[in-house]
């Protein structure tokens, strides 16, 4: 698109050259916000990432831990440990909760986990045979929902700001190569065409003030005839001569540079 279309349909004057300077005012500032918004969102989601990668780095050996002590719970207990786990479980003692942080306008998703207390039951589980395997298999696991906890809440911001980062460095491109071009295109139109204007009212005014100059000079020389006819025909009358003999005598006279004696 060339520079001439990228431009906005206005009159060129002068308080509408004010309102687009206003507007680039606006959109300059706007644009040196919203960069600095994707910047401190990028940075935000460089360190979320780095998170994310040591988290699931840690998920591993604590999956694994836990799968283990499972296994090892199963092996001492037996396998009808489960049920009986099931039976004195009434409700959750570990619960998520979520809230929002806000991060540059942005409001991230948090997740966090919650205890309710320890319930008496689940200390006597497996007392009989297994109980130790049993409370370590029930702390690894609690251990690896506090790194899934903490990964999902990581992911889901992960995802939150790389959708508002994409939105912003679209507004910053926008303003950037849109909105800013077309506003200085528009301005300097409207200069343009308000030079022209006044190059056009002083060649007017030039062509005004020529015009009446040599109005000025026609009614001067016609004050100049007027007031040779009237001397030539005075003289015509006092000396009893013709009125071209009179003009005759008058340029003479006007050639000398001497004054006619009446």
């Amino acid at each position: 698109m060339s520079g001439q279309n990228q431009r906005l349909t206005v009159v060129p004057t002068v308080t509408m050259l004010g309102v687009m300077k206003a507007r680039l005012v606006g959109a300059t500032r706007g644009h040196a916000l919203l960069k600095k918004k994707s910047d401190a969102l990028t940075v935000q989601f460089r360190q979320i990432l780095k998170n994310i990668v040591s988290a699931k780095e840690s998920m591993g050996e604590i999956m694994k831990t836990s799968s283990f002590a499972l296994t090892e719970a199963k092996y001492v207990a037996g396998d009808n440990i489960k049920h009986t786990v099931l039976e004195n479980v009434r409700e959750a003692s570990l619960k998520v909760r979520s809230r929002q942080e806000n991060v540059a306008g942005v409001k991230l998703p948090k997740f966090e986990y919650t205890s309710d207390g320890e319930i008496t039951k689940n200390d006597l589980t497996g007392l009989a045979r297994g109980g130790q395997q049993v409370q370590q298999c029930r702390a690894a696991y609690v251990k690896a929902i506090e790194v899934l906890v903490e990964l999902a809440s990581l992911q889901t911001s992960f995802l939150t700001l790389d959708e508002a980062i994409k939105t912003t460095n679209r507004r910053v491109n926008a303003l950037e190569n849109v909105v800013k071009p077309r506003l200085e295109n528009t301005i300097n139109y409207i200069k343009g065409e308000l030079d022209e204007l006044e190059r056009e009212d002083f060649f007017r005014l030039k062509k005004i003030q020529g015009y009446k100059k040599r109005e000025i000079e026609k009614q001067l020389e016609s004050a100049k005839k007027f007031a040779e006819e009237q001397v030539a025909e005075k003289i015509s009358l006092q000396k009893g001569i013709s009125m071209n003999a009179a003009h005759n005598l008058l340029s003479a006279a006007a050639e000398k540079d001497e004054d006619i004696i009446f």
